[in-house]
């Protein structure tokens, strides 16, 4: 059994901060890609960041320049730091895992249950 556990979302003004944490437990073996994903309401999931075990990122153009993603492959956790927050990227945001279980061949994806963050004045 595998789980995404995350934590720190929560209703900000425009222009704060949020961190958003994640932990991976269980039967795992090795996580390939780690990260965020997001959803609006009335909208598809989307990508928000995500970070290889090698150490690469790649980021949705709409945060570049604000958000970093941090990952401790030690601890199978991620952490996405949020700065200047905007309105629009209020959602719920998902933590993916992309990993080999124990006892598996391949790798499967997992999500967590989301966190609703909200940017509003």
């Amino acid at each position: 059994q595998v789980q995404l556990l995350e934590s720190g979302g929560g209703l900000v003004q425009p222009g704060a901060s949020l961190r958003l944490s994640c932990a991976a437990s269980g039967s795992i073996v090795k996580i390939n890609t780690m990260g965020w994903y997001r959803q609006a309401p009335g909208k598809e999931r989307e990508l928000v960041a995500v970070t290889a075990s090698g150490g690469s990122t790649n980021y949705a153009d709409s945060v570049k320049g604000r958000f970093t993603i941090s990952r401790d492959n030690a601890k199978n956790t991620v952490t996405l730091q949020m700065n200047s927050l905007k309105p629009e990227d209020t959602a719920v945001y998902y933590c993916y895992a992309d990993l080999y279980r124990l006892g598996s061949d391949s790798p499967y994806d997992y999500w967590g249950q989301g966190t609703q963050v909200t940017v509003s004045s």
